[in-house]
């Protein structure tokens, strides 16, 4: 198991280690969508990924990590879904067992998904602390491996894969945006960024609800999140440690956004495009329409992260 930031080494063997587990997802545009943002961008779409997100990279990753005879009380995790749908599944790649901690008021589509992997789910009061009592008891009870949905690096590498591929796919990129929650994804972006293209700049989006990793990196230390009051309910959680230190390293700016703008982002995605994405997805695209300033002209590869909604609460 990994106990440093990972190496370019590390990526490469965990995109070995998951790559009979995970799909190559497409790399689309938008000719549409180009001419409105001032840029010309190149979507990967991990919306198009197992469990559709790529929470699957990461999970995969860890969870394969252990030896077979390590695996045998199973893993726990706690999740708002996407993450939580990756280790039911990962685990039962790996003939393992899976307990996924999720807090009422979740997507019912994830808590649908998470039981349909085999995984049992415990409910638990819809805040920070409750998430991880909950999950630090199942611990107790079963014995099983936590999986952190970021704070870990063998998580980290394994969802820097997904930007591996885009820089290795698209040549000449000029910059890169993900969204931000807690930071496994952004810190993966950033590091494999960091080995293969030195000169990238890169971008996060975040909505200005959650706030929490623009706050952070502009004070210099780690703060909370105020409220959880926004529609992108995949960028929740607070932001990690061993991420914090990652993305204080290598991110150009951190870019906000609001609710409405998530919305609209994510409308048009789904007419011009015609894929579904959730509204955490939307978040980096939304970030350069605010911003053509920093995007015109520019090559600029956007990871578009799930697509997992609730088609009974779309918010259009």
């Amino acid at each position: 198991m990994l106990t440093s930031p990972p190496s370019f080494s590390d990526i490469k063997r965990a995109h070995q280690r998951i790559a009979k587990y995970i799909y190559n997802t497409p790399v689309m545009t938008s000719a549409n969508l180009d001419e409105l943002a001032g840029c010309k961008m190149f979507f990967k779409c991990e919306n198009f990924q197992k469990i559709g997100a790529f929470k699957m990279r990461g999970a995969t990753n860890a969870i394969f990590s252990y030896r077979p005879e390590d695996r045998t009380n199973g893993f726990a995790c706690h999740s708002s879904g996407n993450h939580g749908q990756a280790v039911a599944l990962a685990a039962k790649l790996a003939d393992s067992k899976a307990y996924v901690v999720m807090p009422k008021g979740a997507p019912q589509v994830k808590v649908d998904a998470v039981r349909g992997y085999g995984a049992e789910v415990i409910l638990c009061e819809p805040t920070e602390e409750s998430r991880e009592s909950t999950c630090n008891e199942v611990i107790e009870k079963t014995g099983a491996i936590l999986i952190h949905p970021f704070n870990d690096y063998n998580i980290i590498a394994g969802q820097a894969t997904a930007s591996k591929e885009l820089i290795e796919e698209v040549e000449n990129l000029d910059a890169l945006i993900a969204p931000v929650g807690g930071g496994g994804l952004a810190s993966g972006m950033s590091l494999v960024s960091h080995f293969l293209d030195p000169n990238l700049e890169l971008y996060v989006g975040e909505p200005e609800e959650v706030d929490e990793c623009y706050r952070s990196l502009k004070n210099g230390k780690m703060v909370a999140n105020k409220t959880a009051n926004t529609i992108a309910d995949g960028l929740k959680a607070s932001i990690g440690p061993k991420n914090f230190e990652i993305l204080s390293e290598h991110i150009k700016e951190v870019l906000l956004v609001s609710e409405e703008e998530i919305i609209r982002a994510m409308k048009l995605i789904w007419e011009r495009m015609k894929i579904v994405i959730e509204p955490s997805c939307a978040v980096p695209f939304a970030a350069i329409l605010r911003n053509p300033t920093v995007f015109e002209g520019k090559r600029v590869g956007i990871i578009l992260t799930g697509g997992n909604v609730d088609l009974t609460k779309l918010p259009f």
